[in-house]
């Protein structure tokens, strides 16, 4: 998911692209809004168990104690995933080039091809592919192995702060309003207000239009919340 380290690209830019001066941002727009609101749903499965007839300031707190220890864990464990999934792709790609520079020309050009996205190979010719296959050639040696780079590690602690990050929006609330009701309803209406954001800035990105990705965006969530509370979660 991550664009540095995607396994549809023959050579990521941190082996063999040119170097520009331009900076890409840690995350993507798409792991950064999707990693929020993996954290935002999680959090509302802990405030829709909040039972307003039935409780008491006491109860809110350990609610919301469990839903900040439960978004901690699963930042941290999303963190690591992230980090296990980037060296394994950089492995992929580091091996595919091993592969292409031991190839004859022909081989070394299919497993190219085989590499690519179903939406990358319409667009590349043969000729790119051979002017890829001709660039990994021309590489110097390659790493023994696929190492994380300092920027790895950056965007790791930026998915383990943006889940956990996700939680104070809708507990908040709960620490301000002494009626659990009231907060209850707070909490909420800030809910749907994040998840609408959240699809309005996926569905700029996407070119699908914001205002109607926000709307549906709230509706999947509203969804999701519902079926994940339903099956004990």
């Amino acid at each position: 998911m991550h664009d540095s380290d995607a396994p549809s690209t023959v050579a990521p830019p941190a082996v063999a692209a040119p170097a520009t001066n331009a900076r890409e941002p840690v995350l993507s727009v798409v792991d950064r809004t999707s990693e929020f609101l993996f954290g935002l749903f999680m959090a509302l499965t802990f405030v829709g168990a909040i039972s307003v007839a039935e409780a008491g300031r006491g109860e809110v707190r350990t609610l919301l104690v469990a839903a900040l220890g439960c978004n901690l864990a699963w930042g941290l464990v999303d963190a690591v995933m992230y980090l296990v999934r980037t060296i394994t792709e950089r492995g992929r790609t580091l091996s595919l080039m091993r592969a292409v520079r031991g190839a004859d020309a022909a081989a070394g050009r299919a497993m190219i091809q085989r590499s690519l996205s179903h939406a990358a190979a319409g667009l590349v010719s043969d000729v790119d592919v051979e002017s890829i296959r001709r660039r990994i050639l021309a590489l110097p040696d390659l790493p023994v192995r696929p190492k994380l780079q300092g920027r790895d590690l950056m965007a790791a602690l930026g998915v383990f702060l943006l889940v956990v990050a996700s939680t104070f929006p809708v507990a908040l609330p709960f620490l301000l309003i002494n009626d659990v009701a009231t907060a209850k309803a707070a909490s909420r209406s800030v809910a749907l207000a994040l998840l609408f954001l959240g699809g309005f800035a996926l569905g700029r990105y996407a070119g699908y239009g914001g205002w109607r990705a926000g709307f549906m965006m709230m509706a999947l969530g509203a969804a999701l919340v519902v079926a994940v509370m339903a099956l004990g979660g």
